[in-house]
């Protein structure tokens, strides 16, 4: 997906639902927001599986796990893979927040049984991809 086009919308979802911050402590004294952005590829024929599982699971073990759920999209245009992928924001305290919580998420056992049934005739999920954001100094969006 087109990062220069993805990105604004990205913003503008964020701060309709409320991500946005109130100002906080210096960078100095307190570690960074994080954002980072998730795509997944399915095996073939498999996204409404993946999305059930997002949705029925998936967000609310993110929260307990300490991980802010921004957004959830499908890809839409063709050279994207049309309806092929899911891509999500999430929000973290800091990058080191972030290795913490995937950690506690994927020991959780309630994650494991959910994982374990949805992958009970093959996995649903082919590739996934993740890249670490940090705002700009001029973001509306810290």
């Amino acid at each position: 997906m087109n990062m220069k086009t993805f990105l604004p919308l990205l913003v503008l979802l964020a701060l309709t639902a409320g991500c946005a911050s109130a100002p906080s402590a210096p960078a100095a004294t307190a570690p960074a927001r994080v954002y980072e952005l998730r795509t997944y590829t399915p095996t073939p024929g498999k996204l409404d599986m993946v999305l059930a599982r997002f949705r029925d699971h998936t967000l609310r073990l993110f929260e307990r796990h300490g991980m802010v759920n921004v957004g959830y999209w499908v890809t839409t245009d063709p050279k994207d893979g049309a309806g092929g992928k899911l891509v999500y924001l999430l929000a973290h305290a800091s990058r080191e927040a972030a290795t913490a919580s995937w950690a506690a998420f994927r020991a959780d056992p309630e994650w494991v049984a959910a994982k374990a049934a949805s992958e009970a005739n093959g996995p649903i999920v082919d590739k996934t991809e993740s890249v670490f954001l940090s705002p700009t100094d001029f973001s509306p969006i810290k």
